[in-house]
């Protein structure tokens, strides 16, 4: 056997500077690879600058937080006694200068603010709580009021002069979403304004710097032990941006498997690259047996050839990966924390890099050993008399890359049954389409011969020796599937987008409407928009601390995870009360409490959520109002209409259970269907004027930035999804030009016995649309049904796809087959076949 550096040399001089004949199998890793390291950067750089500016993001390394109401001294002492403490409030309100006016986010901040970061002004300062009578107002509402540093504001009823424009807010993410810009004021100002008087809707935030040492999960849980009944919301460094998290994580997972979907269709595409390579080496290599090169011999050479072109492959896609990072940042940064600029992950790298290796070892295996096992003169008369297959030889090498990619796949990932459920898939969908393949070739040999000649031959090209037709149907299975679950996934998230973001909606959501002046109210928006509906409820906050049967109550605090769909037991939520049945709702089980009734407290509860917490008839609930525990019994279910986007609440107490605490109402306000742009700001600074301690929400802004943020993430999707579609079209035309190579010697023989070029063009688009009708409606179940797992189970949307889109999308995929099919046979019309002849 001759060694590793003589192998080389002769690869070296076989191999062509720009690898023809192997660029399929570069192509191919290039997209995989280079998608796997776009996601692993990525991602890890998220996840980086999450735990990195834990601390920064959350303003400390934990933070308490109550609904309506300050912390007592005893919990404040509690707060003081775990570390540094910074406390403030935060509440949606209203800011005018002159004539205009904008709902915001008011934040009132002491003096500790922040304990960790810096706030920087625009021209430059680093700023902590501003000077008295001063707020410091993000570029949103600077642009909304018109005003600029040294003009007045009014908050409610206090006048406040602009003293700075935010140019970075340290704590910003981890504030979550909001209502409006900030506007950073003291932490006295929302009395002076009038914003907290009893009843108000707004939230007192305590964030608390540990001493070094320090666990912050203890510290939570040591003060919810302490105050069980205080409604605690808590969060840490570990947390500082749980829904960021979350997006990051499904995102994450998500990209993996559409990584690993190009990369398995990609692989379809080496495996037909490789042989279509070494089948255009036949000659050489029996060549090299004639010539006394032994089986190891051939094994090194093509190992050697395969692997540069691998490793170049691998290599451009991890650049690839690297540069389009900082565009993938750029275009999430408003949603995620991501450094801007080149990001370097080895580990993201070396992970990406491997599994290309690993897959191409897969599917490239199996050619390569089977070029090495025939001898000489076997290898001169394949084109007559085709090789046999023997899978034995690949058994190896196979089976060992089949186990690293899914070690590899396994090591890190948060949803490990996934992505087996994903590899397992992948084997059975590729064992399936090898099955159809093989049947195809079956039912072909045993249909009646057509009495047109060339639809007798396209017939016999399905099932004759040498025939591609189990790599064309493979090929073509997942290019089309590829096409269909682009379109299934596109259609469904922008179905869900108009669905979760109502098109019916009410103009205005008014807050904090004080309750003896409710008629006001309504006469002020009647006033200046006849013909207006207005709609109040009263508004309170409380947090979900027990439910189930009287004798058997669980803790919310004692669960080690919420259950699935339990939502609403993550903090505190909205509550109400009422004498009837609210609007849009419809009781699915038990009875709604009469009028005036005085008995014991009763509950109505949505009925996703009594299923997700195995609620019954009769059961009980306990929840923290301003830090003390109420129980009520569950009277009844309830069905919501949450498309409606009005007051929609899961829990809906009977008036006597929770009325006499502190609230005000919130209010919904449909003007007519044709105001007039003036009416509309007339009506607004009414309001505002005539209600200074309400917020005024338009809801047309909120609905635009809602959509916004859905497309944005839609965009996200689809951008990674389409990486398989490119896989996949890549894969068409490997397997298309594969498929043309091993017809030379066919179309050659038919010319020389007559064959015009037209007959051999409508034979090939015979055969192809053949295949292509078969495998449509295989397309179309695999496309759909993986589409179907990344909008439902994934990512917990609607199934809502558009089959008319989807169908159209799938025409579209079969039209790129045909036009590949025709491009491919151009070459073999042109050949000539006395030379085609002397090169067989």
């Amino acid at each position: 056997m001759i060694g590793w550096r003589a192998a080389w040399t002769i690869a070296r001089r076989d191999l062509s500077a720009r690898f023809r004949g192997l660029r399929l199998l570069l192509v191919c890793l290039f997209l995989g690879v280079g998608a796997l390291a776009a996601i692993g950067t990525l991602t890890g750089a998220i996840g980086k600058e999450l735990s990195s500016r834990g601390r920064t993001i959350l303003g400390g390394d934990v933070e308490v937080a109550v609904w309506q109401r300050a912390a007592s001294p005893a919990e404040l002492a509690a707060f003081a006694k775990a570390g540094k403490v910074s406390g403030g409030y935060r509440m949606q309100a209203m800011a005018r200068a002159g004539d205009l006016a904008a709902p915001i986010e008011l934040k009132a901040i002491d003096q500790a603010w922040p304990l960790v970061g810096e706030l920087t002004l625009q021209d430059g300062r680093k700023a902590g709580a501003p000077p008295p009578g001063e707020v410091w107002i993000g570029q949103g509402a600077a642009d909304r009021l018109g005003v600029s540093p040294g003009a007045t504001i009014e908050i409610g009823t206090l006048p406040l002069k602009v003293g700075g424009i935010i140019a970075e807010e340290p704590d910003r993410l981890g504030e979550g979403f909001t209502l409006g810009p900030v506007v950073i004021a003291r932490a006295d100002v929302p009395a002076q304004a009038g914003l907290t008087a009893p009843g108000a809707m707004y939230r007192a935030k305590y964030r608390i710097a540990l001493p070094p040492g320090q666990n912050p999960d203890k510290v939570v849980g040591v003060l919810k032990k302490q105050f069980p009944s205080a409604g605690f919301e808590a969060r840490t460094r570990d947390r500082a941006a749980p829904g960021a998290e979350r997006f990051v994580t499904r995102m994450g997972d998500f990209l993996i498997l559409v990584g690993l979907a190009a990369l398995v269709i990609a692989g379809i595409g080496i495996g037909g690259g490789v042989s279509s390579y070494l089948e255009a080496r036949r000659g050489a290599v029996a060549t090299l047996k004639v010539l006394g090169a032994t089986s190891g011999d051939i094994t090194r050479i093509y190992l050697l050839q395969i692997g540069a072109a691998a490793v170049v492959g691998s290599l451009a896609g991890l650049a690839a990966g690297v540069l389009v990072t900082p565009l993938l940042a750029r275009a999430l940064g408003e949603l995620l924390p991501v450094a801007a600029g080149l990001t370097f992950d080895p580990w993201a790298l070396i992970r990406a890099a491997a599994f290309g290796l690993l897959v191409a070892l897969v599917f490239a295996a199996p050619p390569l050993l089977a070029a090495r096992r025939f001898p000489a003169m076997a290898l001169f008369r394949a084109r007559v008399a085709p090789l046999a297959s023997n899978w034995r030889d690949a058994v190896l090498p196979v089976g060992l890359g089949l186990a690293g990619i899914v070690g590899l796949s396994l090591i890190g990932s948060r949803q490990p049954l996934m992505v087996l459920g994903f590899l397992g898939g992948s084997a059975a969908l590729l064992l399936l389409l090898g099955a159809l393949g093989w049947a195809i070739r079956a039912t072909a040999s045993r249909l009646p011969r057509p009495k047109r000649p060339l639809l007798r031959i396209a017939l016999s090209n399905l099932h004759r020796p040498g025939a591609q037709t189990g790599a064309l149907v493979t090929a073509l299975g997942f290019g089309l599937a590829a096409f269909v679950l682009l379109a299934a996934i596109q259609t469904s998230l922008d179905a869900n987008i108009q669905a979760r973001v109502p098109q019916r909606a009410p103009d205005y959501f008014v807050l904090d409407v004080p309750r003896d002046r409710a008629g006001e109210f309504t006469r002020t928006v009647q006033q200046q928009a006849p013909g207006a509906k207005v709609r109040m409820v009263p508004a309170l906050r409380g947090a979900i601390l027990a439910y189930g049967p009287p004798a058997a109550m669980v803790r919310v605090s004692s669960l080690k995870e919420i259950p699935e769909n339990a939502w609403p037991l993550r903090g505190e939520r909205g509550l109400t009360y009422s004498e009837d049945l609210p609007e849009g709702n419809a009781v699915t089980a038990g009875k709604w409490w009469p009028n005036d009734y005085a008995g014991e407290p009763l509950v109505s509860i949505d009925e996703r959520l009594a299923e997700a917490l195995n609620l019954k008839l009769g059961d009980q609930l306990t929840i923290g109002l301003l830090g003390v525990e109420r129980t009520a019994r569950i009277a009844s279910f309830r069905r919501i209409d949450w498309d409606s986007l009005g007051f929609n609440y899961v829990l809906v107490f009977s008036p006597n259970a929770i009325s006499d605490a502190p609230h005000n109402l919130a209010a919904m306000v449909d003007l007519p269907k044709t105001p007039s742009p003036t009416g509309r700001g007339e009506l607004l600074r009414t309001l505002v004027k005539a209600f200074p301690s309400s917020s005024v929400i338009e809801v047309g802004g909120v609905l635009t930035q809602a959509r916004d943020l859905l497309r944005q993430v839609s965009l996200a999707v689809l951008a990674a999804a389409s990486v398989a579609v490119l896989a996949g079209i890549a894969v068409l035309l490997g397997a298309i030009a594969a498929a043309r190579a091993s017809r030379i010697y066919d179309n050659v023989i038919l010319r020389v016995l007559g064959a015009s070029r037209r007959q051999l063009l409508f034979l090939q688009l015979a055969e192809y649309a053949l295949l292509a009708t078969v495998l449509a409606g295989v397309a179309l179940a695999l496309g759909a049904g993986t589409a179907w797992l990344v909008v439902v189970k994934l990512f917990e949307f609607e199934w809502l796809p558009d089959w008319p889109t989807v169908l159209a999308t799938l025409g579209l995929g079969l039209a790129l087959v045909i036009g590949f099919a025709l491009a491919a046979s151009l070459p073999l019309l042109r050949a000539k076949p006395a030379q085609a002849l002397r090169e067989l």
